[in-house]
Protein backbone atom coordinates (compact mmCIF):
# COMPACT_ATOMS: atom_id res chain seq x y z
CA UNK A 1 0.00 0.00 0.00
CA UNK A 2 1.29 3.69 -0.82
CA UNK A 3 -0.30 7.08 -0.17
CA UNK A 4 -0.54 9.31 -2.69
CA UNK A 5 -1.46 12.72 -2.66
CA UNK A 6 -3.45 15.20 -5.10
CA UNK A 7 -0.67 17.56 -3.62
CA UNK A 8 -1.88 21.22 -5.36
CA UNK A 9 -3.24 22.55 -2.76
CA UNK A 10 -3.85 20.21 -0.29
CA UNK A 11 -3.37 21.31 3.42
CA UNK A 12 -2.41 18.31 4.92
CA UNK A 13 0.80 16.81 3.32
CA UNK A 14 2.53 17.21 7.08
CA UNK A 15 0.10 14.92 9.26
CA UNK A 16 0.43 12.27 6.41
CA UNK A 17 3.58 12.56 5.95
CA UNK A 18 3.70 11.73 9.54
CA UNK A 19 1.47 9.32 9.59
CA UNK A 20 2.97 7.75 6.55
CA UNK A 21 6.27 7.72 8.06
CA UNK A 22 5.14 6.32 11.43
CA UNK A 23 3.30 2.92 9.88
CA UNK A 24 6.47 2.63 6.82
CA UNK A 25 4.46 3.30 4.28
CA UNK A 26 5.57 4.96 0.94
CA UNK A 27 4.14 8.96 0.32
CA UNK A 28 4.23 10.10 -2.96
CA UNK A 29 2.91 13.78 -3.84
CA UNK A 30 1.96 14.16 -7.14
CA UNK A 31 1.99 18.38 -7.65
CA UNK A 32 2.61 20.98 -10.44
CA UNK A 33 6.20 21.89 -11.25
CA UNK A 34 4.37 25.49 -10.04
CA UNK A 35 5.12 23.69 -6.58
CA UNK A 36 8.22 22.40 -6.33
CA UNK A 37 10.01 23.30 -3.49
CA UNK A 38 14.04 22.61 -2.59
CA UNK A 39 12.90 21.76 1.27
CA UNK A 40 10.74 18.48 1.12
CA UNK A 41 8.46 17.64 3.89
CA UNK A 42 10.83 14.68 4.45
CA UNK A 43 13.53 12.36 2.97
CA UNK A 44 10.95 9.35 3.12
CA UNK A 45 8.35 11.66 0.69
CA UNK A 46 8.91 10.94 -2.92
CA UNK A 47 7.60 13.93 -5.45
CA UNK A 48 6.57 13.41 -9.03
CA UNK A 49 5.95 17.01 -10.54
CA UNK A 50 3.89 17.37 -13.88
CA UNK A 51 4.04 20.27 -16.40
CA UNK A 52 1.52 23.23 -15.67
CA UNK A 53 -2.21 22.14 -16.35
CA UNK A 54 -5.78 22.08 -15.13
CA UNK A 55 -5.74 18.65 -14.87
CA UNK A 56 -2.06 17.03 -15.36
CA UNK A 57 -1.89 16.00 -11.71
CA UNK A 58 -4.83 14.46 -11.84
CA UNK A 59 -3.66 12.42 -14.85
CA UNK A 60 -0.73 11.67 -13.84
CA UNK A 61 -2.13 10.43 -10.58
CA UNK A 62 -4.25 8.17 -12.29
CA UNK A 63 -1.67 6.34 -13.92
CA UNK A 64 0.34 5.77 -10.80
CA UNK A 65 -2.29 4.11 -8.44
CA UNK A 66 -2.55 0.79 -8.01
CA UNK A 67 -5.43 -1.82 -6.30
CA UNK A 68 -4.87 -1.17 -2.65
CA UNK A 69 -3.26 2.19 -2.36
CA UNK A 70 -4.98 5.43 -1.04
CA UNK A 71 -5.12 8.74 -2.05
CA UNK A 72 -6.13 12.01 -0.69
CA UNK A 73 -7.32 14.47 -3.04
CA UNK A 74 -10.33 17.69 -2.43
CA UNK A 75 -11.34 17.22 -6.45
CA UNK A 76 -14.16 14.92 -6.79
CA UNK A 77 -13.76 14.38 -10.18
CA UNK A 78 -10.43 12.70 -9.53
CA UNK A 79 -11.92 11.12 -6.38
CA UNK A 80 -14.83 9.94 -9.54
CA UNK A 81 -12.25 8.62 -11.52
CA UNK A 82 -10.02 6.71 -8.92
CA UNK A 83 -12.96 5.13 -6.87
CA UNK A 84 -13.33 2.14 -8.76
CA UNK A 85 -9.49 0.99 -7.88
CA UNK A 86 -8.06 2.50 -4.70
CA UNK A 87 -9.84 4.09 -1.89
CA UNK A 88 -9.99 7.76 -2.17
CA UNK A 89 -10.20 9.94 1.12
CA UNK A 90 -10.85 13.74 1.20
CA UNK A 91 -9.24 16.22 3.38
CA UNK A 92 -12.06 17.03 5.30
CA UNK A 93 -11.94 13.49 6.96
CA UNK A 94 -14.21 11.36 5.11
CA UNK A 95 -14.16 8.73 2.13
CA UNK A 96 -15.32 8.85 -1.02
CA UNK A 97 -17.80 6.21 -2.09
CA UNK A 98 -19.69 4.86 -4.91
CA UNK A 99 -22.74 6.17 -2.72
CA UNK A 100 -22.01 9.73 -1.67
CA UNK A 101 -19.83 10.68 -4.84
CA UNK A 102 -22.73 11.38 -7.96
CA UNK A 103 -23.93 13.79 -4.95
CA UNK A 104 -20.77 15.92 -4.31
CA UNK A 105 -20.57 15.67 -8.11
CA UNK A 106 -23.75 17.42 -8.71
CA UNK A 107 -22.95 19.96 -6.07
CA UNK A 108 -19.80 20.51 -7.53
CA UNK A 109 -22.33 21.66 -10.70
CA UNK A 110 -24.66 23.57 -9.07
CA UNK A 111 -22.45 25.81 -7.35
CA UNK A 112 -20.28 26.41 -10.52
CA UNK A 113 -23.76 27.12 -12.51
CA UNK A 114 -24.90 29.61 -9.70
CA UNK A 115 -21.30 31.28 -10.02
CA UNK A 116 -22.12 31.55 -13.70
CA UNK A 117 -25.53 33.34 -12.97
CA UNK A 118 -23.75 35.50 -11.02
CA UNK A 119 -24.78 34.24 -7.70
CA UNK A 120 -22.50 34.22 -4.93
CA UNK A 121 -21.69 30.90 -3.15
CA UNK A 122 -19.97 30.52 0.10
CA UNK A 123 -15.78 29.43 -0.31
CA UNK A 124 -13.93 27.11 1.95
CA UNK A 125 -13.50 28.17 5.29
CA UNK A 126 -9.69 28.37 6.23
CA UNK A 127 -8.56 24.79 7.09
CA UNK A 128 -8.13 24.74 11.42
CA UNK A 129 -6.21 22.63 13.54
CA UNK A 130 -9.40 20.77 14.10
CA UNK A 131 -9.78 20.24 10.95
CA UNK A 132 -5.95 18.85 10.58
CA UNK A 133 -6.55 16.61 13.76
CA UNK A 134 -10.16 15.13 12.26
CA UNK A 135 -8.41 14.53 9.45
CA UNK A 136 -5.10 12.73 10.57
CA UNK A 137 -7.52 10.42 13.00
CA UNK A 138 -9.74 9.20 9.79
CA UNK A 139 -5.94 8.55 7.89
CA UNK A 140 -4.85 6.62 10.52
CA UNK A 141 -8.43 4.56 11.10
CA UNK A 142 -8.10 3.95 7.61
CA UNK A 143 -4.23 2.45 8.02
CA UNK A 144 -4.90 0.41 10.18
CA UNK A 145 -8.40 -1.07 8.39
CA UNK A 146 -6.07 -1.64 5.13
CA UNK A 147 -3.03 -3.25 7.38
CA UNK A 148 -5.12 -5.55 8.64
CA UNK A 149 -6.33 -6.61 5.16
Amino acid sequence: MKIYIDGDGSPVKGETAYLANKYQLDLIIVTSIDHYSQSPISDQVKYVYVDQGPDAADFRLAGLVQAGDLVVTQDYGLAAILLPRVRVLSQAGFEYTSENIEGLLAQRFYHHQARQAGYKTKGQKPFSQADRDKFSYFLEQVIDQELQR
